[in-house]
């Protein structure tokens, strides 16, 4: 992957100053490109092809078209073969030249074409016109600022930071954040600085900017073929592993003990060679066993696969260096408390390979989830006699440690029983977060308005592509792509291949959770011989840290520090403190779980005291 940077107007020194804020994102090399009209810039780092045929930004042979590009196209030599038929010459290796030539052949069209993860903008040198976008997950994320008549866009937001734009907190945002514990597309924490929605492109001519979305998840016709669906399932994840394998620089896998990067290594490891894993585990203590558990699943897998394996093991402290400097790299405030222990590993797993495969996505796209599951049964239950209903669901929560879901019970489909799985409660936002600033409709309506104004007769499938549309990609997979590139490693992610996609979204929900009470039915039936029986014997688990123990004893001076007054005088008119503090001995007393809100305010304080003071 590389990063990408550029503006409406021409100034060498800010887009190099721009290039040296996102080096980490390549740096292997670096180039600009300066017109009358525009800047662009790229920091690269060098996966396929690895010689100066590939330096960016590139242009096009007469001249016309200058392209900057972050990403991967995995079927770029289909593409290539294509272009070919039609009279393009190559002069390199590059799958840069690939999309470049690609746009000047088929225009906007050709984003139909790709099977990849990107983004990138081409500016149409003559003309005052720049077209850009971002691929149809949001693998890769795309930031622009556009006030006053200027347009900037960079990889990441500290980019355009480079220029003087105004650091002004978005307060609808900033509410949407203490809930979801991330920024929802469009939108960023800052006034004017905004995410291009994954499948989006946009084009800026003349001053004007027109946004235009080009790929959906289609509620369609559902496949009802059980032994078609999952011929089609095992063949789609082979190729998709196969597809993205290509590169010039050495590959791994990020193995837990889940299913998801099970059946990736079991694809990569059925096209025969090497396969490098790599997992990480927390420092022993007497409670190691509960967060290690994955870790030594993925030892076991390993081990069956026959991969070169590599384990790294963190400690509170490894966490506690690493927090700020992972919140640097994140931009905005997204709250995950193995924000840094990806990070970590990230690091450590570099020393090794350039790229490595994540099984990301098989979640959200197989039903995985124990939200989905629970809709599913809730959905069922409402179908019922009340009387019959109440205590038949009540077994079955109180069975899965989920009392407290009862509520979601008499929630009709829509915005409301969304939220009921989702987020923080209001009560809990309102203890903390000062009146002058908590907004507690802001976040449904936003949601309301672009995903529920048509309610599903499958709402669990509903769930499903929202989540695909706001969770995965602004947090889960932007955590993946800022602490990877950090360190300068390219992750991937072959469950999100969009055939795979769009598949899933045409198998009927209860071929995929099972009444017996998991998810990704199918999906596992399809790829069981690549699923060794310790897996297949699991629960859904999650990956967890001791974070909640390390609050209590090895991170307590540093969280107390971070959530005190005193640590940042611009939020004390934010939040409570005496509320925060009262929240902070009553967990480390275990008198309350509150590590979820802690962990939030200590992020947001961090990442404040950052963006606000420091940068």
């Amino acid at each position: 992957m590389c990063g990408i940077n550029g503006f409406n107007f021409s100034n060498e020194g800010l887009i190099q100053k721009m290039n040296v804020l996102t080096h980490h994102r390549g740096p292997d090399d670096n180039g600009m490109f300066v017109s009358s009209m525009f800047s662009l810039g790229n920091n690269r780092l060098a996966i396929i092809d690895l010689s100066p045929g590939g330096h960016q930004p590139m242009i096009n042979d007469d001249g016309t078209l200058a392209i900057v590009y972050n990403g991967e196209l995995f079927n770029y030599k289909e593409i290539c073969d294509e272009l070919k038929h039609k009279g393009f010459q190559f002069r390199s290796q590059s799958d840069t030249e690939v999309l470049l030539k690609a746009y000047e052949a088929w225009g906007s069209a050709c984003l139909q074409k790709l099977n990849g993860i990107f983004a990138f903008a081409v500016l149409h040198v003559h003309e005052n016109k720049l077209f850009f976008a971002r691929d149809r997950l949001g693998v890769n994320p795309f930031y622009y600022y556009h006030a006053g008549g200027r347009f900037i866009f960079s990889s990441e937001i500290k980019g355009i930071f480079a220029h003087r734009v105004p650091r002004d907190l978005d307060v609808d945002a900033l509410n949407m954040y203490f809930r979801l514990l991330y920024v929802p597309s469009p939108k960023t924490i800052w006034q004017n600085i905004f995410k291009l929605p994954p499948a989006h492109y946009g084009i800026l001519e003349n001053g004007q900017l027109h946004l235009e979305r080009y790929w959906n998840v289609v509620h369609g016709e559902e496949l009802h073929d059980r032994e078609e669906i999952k011929h089609e399932i095992k063949r789609l994840v082979d190729d998709a592993v196969r597809l993205q394998l290509v590169s010039d620089r050495p590959v791994g896998v990020f193995l837990s003990g889940g299913i998801d990067s099970t059946a990736v290594v079991g694809a990569m490891s059925a096209l025969g060679g090497n396969v490098e894993t790599f997992s990480v585990g927390f420092e022993k203590t007497e409670e190691a066993e509960k967060y290690n558990r994955d870790f030594e699943l993925a030892r076991k897998t390993a081990a069956y696969f026959g991969t070169t394996h590599h384990e790294f093991v963190l400690s509170a402290h490894d966490v506690q260096t690493r927090f700020e400097k992972a919140l640097w790299h994140m931009d905005e405030p997204v709250s995950n408390h193995i924000q840094a222990v990806n990070l970590f590993l990230a690091e450590q797993t570099a020393r090794y390979v350039t790229v490595a495969l994540g099984g990301d996505g098989g979640d959200e796209v197989w039903g995985g989830y124990d939200r989905y599951y629970l809709n599913q049964l809730i959905d069922r239950l409402r179908r019922m006699p009340a009387w019959v209903r109440h205590s038949a669901v009540k077994a079955v929560l109180h069975a899965r440690n989920k009392d407290d879901w009862y509520q979601k019970l008499e929630t009709a489909p829509g915005v409301d029983r969304y939220f009921e799985f989702w987020g923080q409660k209001e009560s809990t936002v309102a203890s903390f977060l000062r009146p002058d600033f908590n907004r507690t409709n802001v976040t449904k309506i936003f949601f309301a308005e672009r995903y529920f104004q048509n309610i599903w007769s499958d709402f669990t499938k509903q769930m499903m592509a929202v989540d695909l549309q706001t969770w995965l990609p602004d947090e889960s997979l932007v955590r993946s792509n800022k602490m990877s590139m950090a360190a300068s490693l390219e992750q991937r992610v072959p469950l999100l291949d969009h055939r795979l996609v769009e598949l899933g979204f045409r198998v009927p929900t209860q071929y995929k959770i099972a009444h017996k009470g998991h998810g990704k039915d199918i999906f596992i039936e399809a790829l069981q011989e690549y699923l060794p029986a310790h897996v297949l014997g699991q629960t859904k688990w999650g990956w967890f840290s001791p974070a909640a123990k390390w609050l209590r004893t090895d991170l307590n001076a540093y969280a107390r520090e971070v959530l005190s007054p005193s640590y940042n005088q611009e939020t004390r008119d934010f939040f409570d403190f005496e509320a925060i503090q009262r929240m902070f001995e009553d967990h480390c007393s275990k008198k309350q779980y509150n590590l979820n809100a802690l962990w939030l305010l200590m992020t947001f304080q961090v990442w404040y005291n950052t963006f606000k003071v420091q940068l």
